[in-house]
């Protein structure tokens, strides 16, 4: 009989997907749950024996797993794993299904910057009928009819594109590779013509990956080409947006607020306390700061769990792997 693939899960991200995940396989399969830091030597050596590690963290200082036939990286970004260090007869494939949870945020978000429902709610409570219609005073926005921008057209930038033509908004796209317009996209710019894109939107979407080419890409200078009123939402990452820039336009209100999801520092273990920027951002009135949450539902679980399951299938099977970032050599 042969022996059962191993498959470990490493890292709290990667065990996440691990309930259930038995039942979507085709193939029979010994499941290895490991903490983000191998502690021992019977750990090390459960991680070296490896058919195939779900998980988004290697570097060359981790035992060297010489039976990997596939790294599933558990999310969309790979930029955690070393991939010279990796076996090169392992391939290396990534996951996404976080869009459609990103785009429902991305919504949520521009929808409570125009209908002050939390505000509303807290100062109701305390008998102030600030927002009570009639008076001209008290009149609240809509997104319908509103310029959203998106820097980015790829998963996310569709993805939230969808949701923004629901609410009748006018979606504007800024990307790499020509767009079409059409029924997603009003209009579309070039990276060589972001200035006059920042002017068009009444929101700013950022969902760029983090390359040498993106950071900082949103700095100084956009700002200053972005309209006095223009919101900016960031969940793409931190570092895509210049962060002393983003700070000073919020500060000196050069723009009309910002939704950040993606951040500059992240805590170095679960529950530690930690800043998520040298600068004081909490202490700004027109940010929402949240955790990088956007992605993070039981839909994407659902729906990565089903895409790594279905590519061990495929290893074993001998087909084409699906999200390649590395093929095996």
């Amino acid at each position: 009989m042969a022996m059962a693939l191993r498959i470990v899960f490493h890292g709290r991200n990667a065990a996440s997907f691990v309930e259930g995940f038995d039942t979507l396989l085709d193939v029979g399969a010994e499941l290895v749950i490991l903490p983000d830091q191998l502690a021992d030597d019977a750990q090390r050596a459960a991680f070296a024996e490896a058919d195939v590690i779900v998980g988004n963290r290697f570097d060359a200082d981790m035992p060297s797993p010489n039976k990997l036939r596939l790294y599933q990286v558990c999310a969309t970004g790979y930029d955690g794993v070393e991939l010279s260090a990796l076996p090169a007869s392992a391939a290396v494939c990534n996951c996404f299904g976080h869009e459609p949870a990103i785009a429902e945020y991305v919504m949520a978000g521009l929808l409570s910057h125009q209908v002050r429902l939390v505000d509303a709610d807290r100062r109701l409570r305390q008998n102030d009928w600030a927002y009570r219609s009639g008076s001209p005073a008290n009149v609240h926005g809509e997104i319908a009819g509103k310029v959203i921008g998106l820097l980015g057209f790829g998963h996310i930038g569709k993805a939230i594109a969808k949701k923004a033509k629901a609410f009748d908004m006018v979606v504007h796209a800024a990307n790499r590779s020509p767009v079409e317009p059409g029924d997603l996209v009003d209009r579309s710019y070039g990276l060589d013509a972001l200035p006059d894109f920042y002017a068009s939107a009444d929101f700013v979407v950022v969902s760029l990956p983090l390359s040498e080419e993106t950071r900082s890409l949103v700095d100084d200078q956009a700002f200053g080409h972005m309209k006095p009123e223009a919101v900016l939402v960031n969940v793409g990452r931190g570092p895509v947006v210049d962060e002393a820039a983003l700070f000073e336009a919020l500060s000196l209100r050069r723009i009309g607020g910002a939704i950040i999801d993606t951040w500059y520092r992240y805590p170095g273990a679960e529950g530690e306390a930690a800043s998520p920027s040298r600068f004081d951002f909490a202490g700004l009135s027109n940010v929402v700061m949240t955790p990088h949450m956007s992605g993070w539902t039981d839909g994407t679980i659902d729906r990565r769990r089903r895409t790594i399951a279905g590519n061990v299938d495929r290893l074993v099977a001998g087909e084409p792997l699906a999200n390649v970032v590395r093929p095996a050599q």
